[in-house]
């Protein structure tokens, strides 16, 4: 398939995961390497018009390999948005192995890896209703291409990395499933 560009749905996917990335990864401070990346302008929002799972996993060869060839200053990470495909949370979590096989059959283990955000997640020890899966909880299903050499220099700068999953739990458990759905309702000039 393809990437999409300019078009009214992908404005639209763009949007909405600006909005749950900014009022909630960054917002919650669910992480905290995220901030300057987006300040920057340096996340890119790919959304792809894929409707299979073979045509997806062309689209994430294709932006692995921009994401690879793209000098971190200008990209230092890649949203890939797919609407269209995987909104069974078990079979994207199936795909994710796909996507693990790729990054390595490109000779790019070591240098990307690919983390994972769908509007269903379930982590393997959590009830389908846990406030604890809000952290990884996102408006569309998501591939989340990030250069492990930026994930190496914000863990040395963040002192209590390792603490992080932990007290994501602890602010979604805080936060409760009202406050999630106060926070993501998009912004007035949004609906």
């Amino acid at each position: 398939m393809a990437i999409l560009e300019d078009s009214k749905d992908t404005a639209a996917i763009v949007a909405a995961t600006r909005h749950w990335l900014e009022a909630a990864v960054i917002g919650l401070n669910l992480c905290p390497f995220a901030k300057s990346v987006h300040i920057k302008g340096q996340a890119r929002h790919a959304v792809s018009d894929a409707r299979t799972p073979e045509e997806l996993l062309g689209d994430l060869v294709a932006e692995l390999q921009r994401l690879h060839a793209t000098p971190a200053e200008e990209t230092d990470t890649t949203l890939l948005i797919h609407p269209w495909v995987l909104g069974d949370f078990l079979d994207y979590n199936a795909f994710l192995d796909v996507a693990e096989a790729a990054v390595d059959e490109l000779g790019l283990s070591g240098e990307l890896q690919v983390a994972s955000f769908h509007p269903d997640y379930q982590f393997a020890d959590a009830g389908a209703d846990d406030i604890g899966n809000f952290t990884n909880r996102s408006p569309y299903p998501i591939l989340h291409l990030l250069r492990e050499a930026s994930i190496d220099r914000a863990v040395a700068a963040f002192p209590d990395a390792e603490e992080i999953y932990s007290r994501n739990i602890e602010t979604m458990q805080r936060l409760g499933l009202d406050g999630w759905k106060a926070l993501m309702a998009a912004p007035k000039d949004e609906k």
